[in-house]
């Protein structure tokens, strides 16, 4: 991988982790996805920031019961060893009713150190 410039992979190689969180998070299970952090771990999702354990685990409690929706992996690229993004289709009862999220993961010692979700 040269520049920096991700290249596409298929979403069964994503990392361990990776998929962990996004299964845990569609199913809504607060728990597990919330173990896929790191302690100092920063969420940034709808222009707000969420720092460390505490903050991320209420930012999966709210998340996961503010809106009903059905998402779908529609992409999966990897920049370098430890930056992934995972492109997800979300269609539920939020605002607009569709919309296509770009979940930028950055890893460190095999957990969540930084994930940034954004249109």
């Amino acid at each position: 991988m040269h520049d920096n410039q991700p290249r596409t992979i298929t979403p069964d190689t994503l990392p361990e982790v990776i998929t962990r969180y996004l299964t845990a998070h569609r199913t809504h299970d607060t728990a597990t996805a919330a173990t896929a952090f790191t302690r100092e771990a920063t969420v940034i999702d709808d222009g707000n920031t969420y720092e460390g354990t505490k903050a991320i685990e209420g930012w999966l409690g709210r998340s996961a019961t503010e809106f009903t929706y059905t998402t779908h992996l529609t992409n999966a690229q990897q920049t370098d060893a430890t930056h992934y993004i995972a492109t997800h289709h979300l269609e539920g009862n939020f605002p607009g009713g569709t919309i296509d999220l770009s979940y930028q993961f950055t890893l460190r010692e095999d957990l969540i150190e930084r994930l940034v979700i954004e249109p």
